[in-house]
């Protein structure tokens, strides 16, 4: 819901209409009422849609919109690129040997692998309890740091126990980052704006894998230099050189985001003082069943979330979107079944995750422009469930890669309206968004722990196991979420009923 300035307040209480100018955001398509997203109602002189989201912005909400852009999105975006491609340089190690020089045996590989998120899933909940009551800039920038050292140390590695606990601190130390920002960014943008946003910085994630495996392709041709094998050259930069100079990039990042990252909207400091409380009384605006007054605790937000079904209905569609990204660990082993060496390979798993960033970021806008959940996510659903299809049911190399870019591209735009669905519907404390918001990120990533395991090489190159249950998985997560959006509605009458005046209900 847009703010207003509080000349724009003593104006309505006058009776007077507001004064132009106002920008007039795009408008949903025209619809019945609660859930087609049309025009909505007239609130004061303000259009909203159905759901209550205001349809216009004054010039001093765009303005506040455009810096905290300016600030916020470039700065996580780096933070999330280094943050993603030091964890997943170990996929594209064990094409050139990591397995072999560890001396891996069995699913030693795939538990490396999943051991990154025991670590990343144990601290996120209590992590955001205390994100809540600190300073998020440098609360996240200090653990940007602390991933950073890590990632210098673990070139050290040198067999199966040394890389299990180099990546159990690697996800330990990551683990409060995620979501932390997707708290921050639920404080700080509306309904309509944050899923553009968190695609946006869903593309440092994405980013990072398209150029991980051309450079490791690159990496690998260090092969025996200096006496180290090309993984550990590229292994998150792994080896004397590359390795530092992959750290010390990540752990400049962080002294930026000391000043560049911002708090809750009162106490950002590169904001004016106008702007903070704009900032702050638009998100109070928007978010349905909002309670203000600054008196829950930690605790009460905790129990606020945990008594919340939708908190639990928004963790199980959090957890079975994940389990259908399980492809994303072993994407350049996929690519490689089709008959490709390495380096073509790796260079092969680029134009998806390409194709990819462009969805996600259109999807998303889309998304957040017709102020709709489901039908987006169905559609990428279905396209991802032929592209797993294609994928088993042939062995044409074209045919494949094609399945290979209708799932890659289609899924990656599907977690962004996830997330941004689940801050803007449990948002109604501050403390109760952060712990619901570290809730679902915990509940999805425990996919992270068991999905490596429906990737054995012995079921290559079909992998027929795996991509039948990803399919299983997408029609799991269609089924969740017109279950959501069946009870979202019904809670949308029941306010209807107990307030006829009511104007601010649970998007869907």
């Amino acid at each position: 819901m847009s703010s207003s300035s509080n000349e724009d307040i003593a104006i309505k209480a006058e009776g007077r209409s507001a004064p132009p100018p106002y920008e007039e955001v795009a408008t949903p398509p025209n619809g019945q009422a609660d859930g087609v997203n049309g025009l909505g109602k007239q609130d004061s002189g303000v259009r909203i849609d159905d759901f209550g989201a205001s349809l216009e912005r004054s010039p001093e909400e765009l303005a506040v919109v455009r810096k905290l852009d300016m600030y916020c999105l470039p700065i996580i975006w780096l933070m999330y690129f280094f943050n993603f491609l030091d964890r997943s340089a170990m996929v594209n190690g064990k094409l050139d040997g990591l397995a072999d020089d560890l001396d891996l045996k069995g699913t030693q590989y795939n538990t490396c692998i999943s051991i990154l998120f025991v670590g990343y899933l144990v601290g996120q909940v209590p992590s955001n309890m205390v994100l809540s009551r600190v300073r998020p800039s440098f609360y996240l920038a200090g653990f940007n740091a602390m991933w950073s050292l890590v990632t210098l140390l673990t070139y050290k590695a040198y067999d199966y126990k040394t890389m299990i606990v180099c990546r159990f601190l690697l996800g330990l130390f990551e683990a409060p980052f995620f979501p932390g920002v997707t708290y921050l960014l639920g404080t700080l943008y509306t309904r309509k704006e944050i899923a553009t946003r968190l695609s946006i910085f869903f593309t440092g994630n994405l980013v990072a894998s398209a150029i991980s495996g051309p450079f490791a392709a690159g990496v690998f041709q260090l092969d025996g230099r200096a006496g180290l094998a090309g993984w550990r050259c590229n292994c998150s930069c792994n080896g004397d050189k590359l390795f530092i100079i992959q750290g010390a990039l990540s752990l400049a990042v962080a002294i930026p985001a000391f000043y560049m990252l911002p708090n809750k909207p009162l106490t950002t400091p590169w904001l004016t003082p106008e702007q903070r409380q704009l900032a702050h009384d638009r998100i109070e605006r928007d978010t349905t069943n909002r309670t203000g007054g600054g008196k829950t605790t930690v605790l009460d937000g905790l129990s606020q979330a945990v008594r919340d079904w939708k908190t639990w209905a928004f963790c199980l569609l959090s957890n079975l979107n994940v389990t259908t990204l399980g492809f994303l660990n072993f994407l350049p082993t996929l690519v490689r079944t089709l008959g490709f060496n390495t380096s073509a390979a790796l260079a092969l798993t680029s134009p998806p995750y390409v194709v990819a960033m462009i969805v996600s970021v259109w999807l998303a806008h889309h998304s957040g422009r017709t102020n709709e959940r489901t039908w987006h996510i169905t559609a990428c659903e279905v396209v991802a469930i032929l592209g797993f299809v294609m994928c088993a049911a042939t062995l044409n190399t074209g045919v494949r890669y094609a399945g290979i870019m209708l799932f890659v591209g289609s899924l990656a735009g599907v977690t962004n309206i996830v997330i941004g669905w689940t801050s803007s519907s449990l948002g109604q404390t501050d403390e109760k968004r952060a712990v619901a918001m570290a809730m679902a990120n915990t509940c999805a990533n425990l996919a992270s722990v068991y999905t490596p395991y429906l990737w054995p090489d012995v079921d290559s190159p079909r992998f027929i196991k795996a991509t039948a249950a990803s399919a299983v998985f997408c029609a799991a997560v269609v089924a969740m979420v017109w279950f959501l959006r069946w009870m979202l509605r019904r809670k949308n009458d029941q306010m209807r009923k107990a307030d006829p005046l009511a104007e601010n209900f649970f998007v869907y």
